[in-house]
């Protein structure tokens, strides 16, 4: 189902503030993620299967928490403080990287800081449907995910301008991050207004059979495709390696996610926008046939052409189809238990993240970069196949 945006609707400041915090600790994120696969294997020494076993459990962590703190902002009734909690333990968890000395270091760190990553994410993103009015959802979506993204292109920026400046002094240039963490904490205290939700007595816990049952086959639907896209799509750290395979020196490492995140930003809020009026399943087949492409690209070669083609693609299909499967669920999930579907939507994704990235890992050391290409390139194939099919009769798009 799609809606047709009436005259005079608008996105509400409540959707550009969050998408400000969200640029802010993107910019602090991605200062320091941008420099982490080329340190952990230069620096400290880790394989590609230590580098992508560590990124998938990081991740699949922010994930899985989501199923926590998801359905507790349900039960709640409020979800900013919980966003604000996640954001926190993000800002603390940034001088940790600087003082790492060891690939465990390195995934402690990655862990508190996608633990807040957990904690903050399906409570915003049930905070921003809950401020976005439906004919401007996928709009809203969209903008939030391209200022997000915007942060995500800043940081490596700013970290191959330091890194410049400060000789490689990759610890120093991580010192950095801290500052846009904080100032994300502030905006989301100081900027965002949660709006109002009418209680009436205590809340049933949405973990119960009885409230999950609410859920509609269509949201479970949304949830399975959503979780072939993760399997399709390993850890973006794999982008910076076939960049290194192709002479990308330790400095410059960060222009990978300058590339992808410039183009993924760019895309992201037309895509949303586009998604308000046009089949959502189409949209998501467009993404996957962009995947294919990317992977495809990248597995032909490690020459610097054809790998920005490929992270540039790659970067096309994020804007393509990220915020629109947020807007999905949005969509098919019932108000009062957007957070418990944000948290399951995640929780899927990040088990899918766990897997393809150890498979990943273990295709790159095994059997080369190509492998691990092709592999996602397969998967992509398959996703695009189980949405063709066109799932339960309603399902969105």
């Amino acid at each position: 189902m799609t809606l047709a945006r009436p005259a005079g609707s608008k996105i509400p400041f409540g959707i550009v503030a969050l998408g400000l915090v969200s640029l802010l600790m993107d910019t602090s994120s991605e200062l320091i993620h941008s420099l982490l696969p080329a340190f952990m294997s230069s620096v400290l020494g880790a394989s590609a299967l230590t580098i992508g076993a560590i990124e998938g459990v990081a991740e699949a962590t922010a994930l899985i928490v989501k199923v926590i703190s998801g359905p507790l902002s349900d039960w709640l009734g409020h979800r900013k403080p919980l966003a604000v909690l996640g954001y926190g333990l993000g800002a603390l968890s940034k001088p940790l990287f600087a003082l790492a000395s060891s690939p465990a270091f390195v995934l402690g760190a990655r862990m508190i800081d996608r633990v807040g990553k957990g904690i903050r994410g399906a409570p915003r993103d049930a905070l921003v449907a809950d401020i976005a009015p439906p004919e401007v959802r996928g709009a809203a979506f969209g903008l939030r995910q391209a200022l997000d993204t915007v942060g995500a292109f800043m940081g490596p920026l700013l970290a191959v301008g330091l890194m410049l400046l400060w000789a490689d002094d990759v610890r120093a240039v991580f010192k950095v991050a801290i500052i846009p963490a904080v100032l994300a904490v502030g905006l989301l205290v100081f900027g965002v207004r949660e709006p109002s939700r009418p209680r009436d007595g205590p809340r049933a816990n949405p973990l119960r059979a009885r409230e999950l049952s609410r859920l509609p086959a269509r949201y479970w639907w949304v949830v399975g495709v959503g979780a072939a896209f993760t399997l399709a799509r390993f850890s973006e750290a794999f982008l910076v390696l076939r960049a290194q395979q192709g002479g990308l020196g330790i400095g410059y490492v960060p222009l990978v996610f300058v590339g992808m995140n410039v183009v993924y930003a760019l895309s992201a809020y037309p895509f949303g926008k586009l998604s308000d009026s046009m089949s959502h399943t189409r949209l998501l087949a467009l993404g996957l046939v962009v995947l294919v492409g990317a992977d495809a690209v990248l597995a032909w070669s490690s020459h610097w052409g054809w790998v920005w083609l490929g992270i540039s693609l790659w970067g096309l299909h994020m804007g393509i189809t990220q915020g629109l499967l947020s807007t999905m669920v949005a969509e098919v999930a019932p108000a009062d238990l957007r957070g418990t579907a944000f948290g399951f939507f995640n929780l899927m994704s990040g088990a899918a993240m766990l897997v393809a990235s150890v498979v990943a890992g273990l295709l790159w050391d095994r059997l080369g970069a190509p492998a691990t290409f092709i592999a996602g390139a397969a998967f992509s194939a398959l996703t695009l196949g189980v949405i063709g099919t066109g799932g339960p009769r309603a399902a969105p798009g």
